[in-house]
């Protein structure tokens, strides 16, 4: 195996931002203007979502099926299948307890292991948002029926799903959520080989 991604990261310096502007700040993300100044002294404005954000869980049962979610997307106006997942936005939560909490109200469920499978930055063209998916395995269904869905996910439906079949969803464009797609592929390429090394829990969040 090649060593190619352990080299440094390129250094960012020479890019800068040299003003911003709040333009909307909402509950889940704000919105920003920035003039980033480059390399070569020239600068341009760049508007920007500001994302707290988020994680998902790759449920992988002693079946090898995959929890999979299918919820309405009020943004695209259509069902889309996911991983449950949820947002960073309890203050001081360590993330994998953010993971433990919403695979519990989304999917009614718990985990024995988890580890960390894959760190996606989902659309760095206008947004930070960072996401961390999590491999969850020895399932159990969990006692904490607390959690009362409302809108959107009032009727969401939560399936068990063979891993080859959402692989094939993947491929075929059934599977077009961003970080459902990351995590069934990386679950697929663990699975195939169980060496592929993946990091602790609570490994540092991406800067």
């Amino acid at each position: 195996m090649s060593d190619y991604f352990t080299f440094p990261e390129r250094s960012s310096e020479g890019y800068a931002v040299t003003g911003s502007e709040r333009i909307y700040e909402g509950k889940i993300f704000s919105l920003v203007g920035e003039t980033i100044s480059f390399p070569d002294g020239s600068s341009a404005r760049r508007d920007m979502v500001k994302h707290g954000g988020a994680v998902a869980i790759a449920a992988l049962d002693d079946r090898q099926q995959l929890v999979m979610l299918e919820q309405y997307r009020p943004a695209v106006g259509r069902f889309l299948w996911e991983l449950p997942a949820g947002l960073r936005d309890v203050e001081g939560e360590p993330p994998v307890q953010a993971a433990r909490r919403e695979l519990v109200e989304e999917a009614g469920l718990e985990a024995g292991s988890w580890q960390t499978l894959v760190d996606v930055v989902s659309a760095p063209g206008f947004s930070n948002e960072q996401a961390r998916i999590y491999l969850a395995t020895d399932l159990r269904e969990s006692s904490d029926t607390s959690f009362v869905r409302e809108a959107e996910e009032a009727d969401m439906v939560v399936r068990r799903i063979p891993l080859e079949e959402c692989v094939h969803g993947v491929m075929t464009g059934r599977i077009v959520n961003s970080l459902a797609i990351a995590g069934v592929l990386a679950v697929s390429q663990h699975v195939r080989d169980p060496a592929t090394p993946l990091r602790p829990a609570d490994a540092p969040w991406p800067t």
